[in-house]
């Protein structure tokens, strides 16, 4: 009788034992991501697969744009994920409306080797995991002047030649802080003579974009040759124009960022650390960059020139990028808008 009793202990606590060692997922440890969902085969590869065999978690995930997933995030108070890619304007918005944890730094000694504007560009919320920035791009078989500022994009020789990011879209806002540089003023506060300034640049606008291939397609087709661009469109830009140059603008360029947060109602925070640290590892970065995925925010990674050529790369050109403030950008948006449309309405 005793002898089957220490029996059954011994069996429960080989169960017990097999059962703190059996992999996370038997416990149903799982991180729930919201991103875009871009580039999935090679992220599956590079990021995924390698997390999921460090982790022992299942990974699921939400797709989608930025509004809407942020939004997503808002009505449910700021739970049903776990890690949130944004664009840094949007996950300003999430963050002046609670919806993030600020994050524990102890937690991702990754953020040490990365670039200082991608640590903590938002305070003590999430770092970026890539660096993009917005300038000028012109096709130099047509526009035999190079371009070398931002007031370029006024010149005469340009009527009906140029193409300028609608005011929804990423880059959109930034031609009303282009314009108000034109015209000498602070866009916050005399937002009339920013739009006086945009309104005599309409004459060389051929058309406002709004989505990087409709870019790609006015260039292709000469409808325009010379536009305000995120980097990310060059490449695709080039291989249908090869004549097509990144201008090295005097005043420089502005700095986009994409950041990774971890939602306030999140269910894994310890596991969206995890994360984190993990995409800031200089191997990964590395990878992802010389696979086209992301530029790297991590100094360690060393890529070839022509690697180099399609991103956001190195200290030189990441310290030399013009930074927004996000907040007083949101704030001044709407009433933008109104203005855009008294604009390129008409």
């Amino acid at each position: 009788m005793v002898a089957r009793w220490y029996k059954s202990v011994a069996s429960m606590a080989f169960v017990l034992a097999a059962l703190s060692a059996a992999p996370a997922t038997a416990q149903n440890k799982t991180l729930t991501i919201s991103w875009w969902g871009f580039n999935g085969d090679k992220l599956e590869e590079i990021v995924l697969k390698p997390f999921r065999a460090q982790c022992g978690c299942d990974l699921v995930f939400e797709t989608g744009n930025n509004a809407d997933r942020l939004n997503k995030i808002k009505i449910r108070g700021g739970s049903g994920v776990d890690v949130v890619y944004l664009t840094d304007s949007f996950s300003q918005i999430g963050i002046q409306e609670g919806l993030f944890r600020a994050i524990d730094r102890s937690k991702i000694p990754n953020l040490n080797g990365i670039y200082e504007l991608a640590r903590a560009p938002q305070g003590q919320y999430g770092p970026a995991y890539t660096i993009g920035r917005i300038g000028i791009i012109y096709d130099s078989a047509k526009v035999t002047s190079p371009i070398t500022s931002w007031n370029d994009l006024w010149r005469e020789d340009l009527k009906r030649r140029v193409s300028l990011p609608g005011i929804t879209t990423t880059a959109g806002p930034m031609t009303v802080l282009v314009a108000a540089s034109k015209a000498g003023v602070d866009p916050y506060k005399d937002e009339k003579a920013a739009f006086k300034a945009l309104e005599q640049l309409k004459p060389n606008v051929v058309k406002n974009y709004n989505t990087g291939s409709e870019l790609v397609n006015l260039f292709s087709t000469g409808e325009v040759s010379v536009a305000m661009a995120q980097d990310f469109t060059l490449a695709q830009i080039q291989a249908a124009v090869p004549t097509a140059r990144w201008a090295e603008l005097k005043e420089g360029d502005y700095a986009t960022l994409n950041t990774v947060n971890i939602a306030k109602g999140a269910a894994n925070p310890e596991l969206a650390h995890q994360f984190i640290n993990f995409i800031l590892d200089p191997k990964i970065q590395q990878t992802l960059a010389e696979r086209g995925v992301d530029a790297p925010v991590a100094t360690a990674v060393q890529l070839k020139p022509e690697e180099a050529a399609r991103w956001t790369y190195g200290a030189k050109m990441v310290s030399s990028l013009k930074r927004l403030d996000y907040e007083k950008l949101n704030a001044a948006k709407s009433d933008w808008l109104d203005a855009w449309s008294e604009v390129f309405g008409k």
